[in-house]
């Protein structure tokens, strides 16, 4: 049988009590919705929705490594705006992200949907699915 096991790092935001930052089973790795909080300050990074991109993608790639993985490994990103206005910008902020960190050059699949947040702060928030190497 497969254990599960949670993934953490001090290097993203903590999570909630309800939920874990990461989970791992077998080679499966799912990183849980990250949001533009600097884990450093605890703080959102503004209200722009392509800052907001940048950290909620270096949140994910700390939770990633903290389970054994990386970008490349990354099959599939759920993506939540806040406003389809701000698809623009966001796509700008993964598109100068999430390839360099590709060196397979074989992106994620990704879904981006339009959503509303209980935080007025969130602009944007991501989910990711990887299968890293056993």
């Amino acid at each position: 049988m497969t254990v599960k096991h949670r993934v953490e790092t001090t290097l993203a935001p903590p999570p909630l009590p309800q939920f874990s930052q990461g989970v791992r089973k077998g080679p499966l790795l799912q990183v849980a919705g990250q949001v533009g909080v600097d884990p450093a300050t605890g703080e959102y990074v503004g209200d722009d929705v392509g800052a907001q991109t940048t950290q909620v993608l270096k949140n994910i790639d700390a939770i990633l490594q903290a389970g054994g993985a990386t970008f490349d490994d990354v099959i599939s990103i759920r993506v939540y705006l806040r406003d389809s206005a701000d698809f623009a910008a966001m796509n700008a902020a993964y598109d100068a992200f999430v390839p360099e960190r590709t060196p397979s050059g074989v992106l994620p699949a990704r879904t981006t949907v339009v959503v509303g947040f209980a935080v007025p702060q969130i602009a944007v928030e991501i989910d990711a699915l990887a299968v890293p190497a056993v």
